[in-house]
């Protein structure tokens, strides 16, 4: 198997961007929020930082006619979002997300609208999880197929270590149901058990991975395993296999367990770079994305682990294009017409920056004053000049850059071959002569990193090079 990835749109989201999520639902998979997170410091010594956010809404659209498929259609000033995820069935007969917000704050919306291309978020019902907190992640009951006969749950964990379970009926009401100690420091994550949905998984700053039976008082974890050496980021059930768990931390490992012994993992994949979420691919069981903060987002083959139990997965491909921190990342349940242009150009929507960009990897970096989420939420970033590139072959090359709706018209600039290879991906990413006997299958993917506030929406196609 080959594989090939390209770009399709790059989209300035103005604050930090930290989490993107495409619709699950039937007839809606065209949509996609992107929240975002963004420290404001005070002006004065003894006011407290404002933690601000945004939430997006898109719609995607492949138009021939048109050069960005993904277009803006709502957008809501809120509390910086932390986590977001949609339900996987509708709430009283709507898509309904889930947003956790730095208020200690998980607010429910509702996509509504006379037509699609007008829909909007309208908000539906908030939980207040605890004052002074913030709520980190979120997750719900309702991930895998064949779910409908079981109650509706969503999870919640919080700066504080704290975890919340909470009922949503279609009233539509939510009611908390309980309230648990489960770190020490920060509970990073909180996660269902698809297929034995009274089973929750948390993994916190303490680096260790716990799992809960809500059914039995809350006093003890089902299992607590240390064998992440740093706190525990990311946790996703398998929503094809039954005993599926992979899980992710600042470690840079992934490790794969069997959730019928959570004594040791059976596979574990250094991915060089500290793991803030992992996705399930929607169809294909052996399918992992991963958002590797520093190290990028990078898929992985985990068919080996899962067949032959071999103890790593391959990683079939890295996407680097981002220039910070790699944290949102989603697969979109759309089928996307396979790309077939080798060097395809980059649409970079919303307000333009040419030669003082964040986002472009040349005349700008990043000076890491932090390295986790944790720091992040605490302490701004700041970005510091570098000097421009050096042309070795002492000629430039014409880029053209697309404008968004509040950007004005396209904008041509002049650039180094070496700028122009970084942004339309070749020199990156894998190149293929695809032969007439190679048989290709695209996947739609949205990643979004923090400190550059950009989103990105790529391509990436497996080729299965058949035999003559």
């Amino acid at each position: 198997m080959g594989t090939r990835n390209r770009m399709v749109q790059v989209v300035d989201t103005e604050y930090s961007a930290d989490s993107v999520e495409w619709c699950p639902l039937d007839d809606w998979n065209n949509f996609l929020v992107c929240g975002t997170y963004q420290l404001r410091l005070p002006d004065k010594s003894d006011e407290s930082p404002a933690r601000l956010g945004r939430l997006y809404l898109y719609c995607y659209s492949e138009d021939l006619h048109s050069p960005n498929p993904l277009v803006e259609i709502q957008r809501r000033d809120s509390a910086a979002i932390l986590d977001m995820k949609w339900c996987h069935v509708p709430v009283a007969g709507l898509p309904t997300l889930g947003v956790a917000d730095a208020r200690g704050v998980v607010e429910l919306f509702q996509l509504v609208g006379p037509e699609k291309n007008s829909c909007k978020l309208n908000p539906l019902l908030s939980v207040d999880l605890a004052p002074q907190t913030i709520a980190l992640s979120l997750d719900w009951s309702s991930g895998r197929v064949g779910f409908n006969d079981q109650p509706l749950k969503l999870v919640s964990s919080d700066s504080k270590g704290q975890l919340y379970l909470v009922a949503v009926d279609e009233s539509p009401s939510a009611r908390l149901l309980s309230t648990w100690k489960a770190h020490g420091f920060e509970a990073w994550i909180a996660a269902f058990n698809y297929w034995q949905t009274e089973v929750v998984f948390s993994g916190g700053d303490d680096g260790l991975l716990k799992g809960w039976d809500t059914r039995t008082p809350l006093t003890a974890p089902l299992f607590t395993s240390n064998r992440h050496s740093m706190g525990v980021c990311s946790i996703h059930s398998s929503p094809h296999r039954e005993n599926l768990l992979a899980t992710g931390s600042y470690d840079e490992h992934i490790l794969l367990w069997d959730t019928r012994n959570m004594k040791e993992s059976f596979a574990d994949t250094h991915v060089q770079g500290g793991v803030w979420r992992l996705k399930w691919h929607p169809a294909v069981d052996y399918l992992l994305l991963a958002a590797c903060m520093h190290g990028g987002f990078k898929i992985l083959n985990c068919l080996g682990t899962l067949e032959e139990r071999k103890d790593t997965c391959l990683v079939v491909t890295n996407y680097m294009l981002h220039n910070s921190l790699a944290y949102g990342a989603d697969w979109s349940r759309l089928s996307p017409r396979p790309c077939l242009s080798p060097e395809p150009q980059v649409p970079l929507t919303g307000p333009l920056h040419l030669a003082t960009s964040s986002f472009d990897p040349i005349f700008r970096k990043l000076d890491w004053q932090t390295q986790n989420l944790k720091i992040a939420y605490e302490s701004p970033t700041t970005i510091s000049d570098i000097g421009s590139d050096e042309d070795a072959e002492g000629h430039n090359s014409q880029l053209r850059i697309q404008g968004g709706p509040r950007s004005g018209p396209s904008s041509t600039m002049s650039v180094s071959p070496t700028l122009r290879s970084m942004v339309t991906i070749p020199s990156l990413l894998s190149r293929w002569e695809e032969p007439d006997t190679a048989k290709s299958e695209a996947n739609l993917l949205a990643t979004c990193s923090f400190y550059d506030h950009v989103l990105h929406v790529w391509k990436w196609d497996m080729i299965d090079l058949l035999s003559k």
